[in-house]
């Protein structure tokens, strides 16, 4: 039988002082992969929103901005992102609290949703391709950026093949021993990225950017939809998995603190920043404009920050979501994030920068759509209580079906915002499932209910 939520508070308050009494010295290496992390070592919100910052500030983000100032004027631009990335944290508020009420990440806390085998065999597999995606595009566009500026400022020729490995390398080596590493990179790294952020415009709109941004005009005008779109796409995965860093949240309150205050300002201010450079002085790579400034050493700085602090969290996670896959030991994670790591950086070598806009068109309508039936699952049919949550054996069809038919409206549809949209369907067709099939053996929202019933009965 379910507990009640007065028992299961005390059962949690009883957890916290045994663990206390059992924790066991601090380790440089995290070794909590798929179990649920102690209450002993939650993390206070301010040291996720770190790493949240760390995450968005990239030259990706930039030159996503860019990409969405091509099709609108600066205002419309500025607007789509902001509304962009509302909705990204708003569904990224949703899963992390899932998975800091559960200690799990995201890979585990959708057990219920998709099935122990559908989470660990469909969504883990897209989930780790997604990351080691994302590693290889990022430490590719590092590594160009990183050569451009050695030939064309300090005119030395470096191998662009020795550049994606040296800065792939020094990026998975770090998420190797996760989360207290990565936190300790971002308490250094974000401040220094806002600093010399803010440091780009004032010198661009020194050089007179502001008269550009103001009477510009787009080359083809392409809408309210391709402008939000994008913005989502940049963070879509991100905002899906972010439970493998809530996780460690202590409670609800620090979870929405984390994702609102580390990722509104930082994602939107990178966007912004991106669109703007474009405009103003040609390139999005603040990198590139900081050595064309003639600060080729702080351009570096920038651009190694900026990828160092993303990419450790896409090789992190792609490590958990495969020893997810292979259901591994904990102990595992470190030797699997650096082979994930060293995928992603073969990938940087074939070229998939090259594909970079095409590779965002899929992401945006694979994964936001995970997130649709995580959330129907929990919040909606499972009332947001995690004493009622248990994973499901097998594969939950009904989240298959109900992410499949998400991912179709948002890769194929035309109305609003079809990202968002991917989400609603996938919610909406969950919902309608879990109500209408009423069989223990394909619904666990039914398995749910019967032992509700059951349990109200004997009390």
């Amino acid at each position: 039988a379910h507990l009640t939520t007065q028992q299961y508070k005390k059962e949690r308050r009883e957890n916290i002082m045994e663990e206390r009494k059992q924790k066991k010295p601090s380790s440089a290496m995290e070794t909590t992969t798929l179990t649920r992390v102690p209450e002993s070592e939650r993390r206070p919100w301010w040291s996720l929103a770190f790493i949240w910052a760390g995450s968005v500030i990239c030259i990706p983000a930039l030159m996503v901005g860019s990409m969405v100032m091509a099709g609108m004027d600066f205002k419309q631009s500025c607007l789509c992102m902001v509304i962009g990335y509302v909705i990204v944290v708003f569904y990224m508020c949703l899963m992390g609290i899932q998975s800091s009420d559960l200690g799990l990440p995201c890979t585990v806390a959708i057990s219920r949703a998709y099935g122990v085998r559908g989470s660990s065999f469909l969504v883990s597999l897209v989930i780790a391709i997604s990351n080691i995606g994302w590693f290889g595009s990022q430490t590719a566009l590092c590594a160009t950026s990183f050569c451009n500026i050695m030939s064309g400022y300090l005119h030395i020729d470096f191998p662009l093949w020795l550049s994606c490995i040296i800065w792939g390398s020094l990026m998975f080596i770090t998420s190797v021993y996760g989360v207290k590493l990565i936190d300790f990179l971002n308490r250094v790294s974000v401040p220094a990225l806002f600093i010399m952020l803010i440091w780009g415009v004032i010198a661009a709109l020194m050089r007179g950017a502001a008269a550009a941004v103001t009477v510009y005009q787009p080359p083809m005008v392409l809408g309210w939809t391709y402008g939000i779109t994008l913005a989502v796409a940049g963070f879509a995965s991100g905002a899906v998995t972010c439970g493998d860093y809530t996780r460690y949240g202590k409670n609800r309150k620090d979870t929405i603190l984390s994702c609102v205050v580390g990722v509104l300002p930082a994602g939107i201010g990178a966007l912004v920043i991106g669109g703007f450079l474009a405009v103003a002085m040609g390139n999005f790579d603040l990198s590139v404009v900081f050595s064309s400034f003639g600060f080729p050493i702080i351009g570096m700085l920038v651009l190694i920050l900026a990828t160092w602090t993303t990419n450790t969290g896409n090789a992190y996670i792609s490590g958990i979501a495969i020893c997810n896959m292979f259901k591994l030991k904990d102990g595992r994670r470190p030797v699997v994030t650096l082979i994930a790591g060293a995928a992603g950086t073969a990938l940087a070598l074939l070229g998939i920068a090259d594909v970079f806009a095409g590779f965002l068109n899929i992401i945006a309508a694979l994964v936001p759509a995970v997130a649709g039936v995580a959330i129907a699952d929990y919040w909606i049919m499972g009332k947001g209580r995690a004493d009622l949550w248990e994973p499901f054996e097998g594969v939950n069809w009904i989240g298959v079906v109900s992410w499949l038919a998400g991912a179709a409206v948002a890769k194929w549809g035309t109305f609003f915002v079809p990202t968002l949209m991917g989400i609603v369907v996938a919610i909406v067709v969950y919902c309608l499932g879990a109500l209408l099939i009423k069989s223990e053996k394909i619904n666990p929202i039914y398995v749910m209910n019967l032992k509700l019933a059951e349990s109200s009965g004997k009390e």
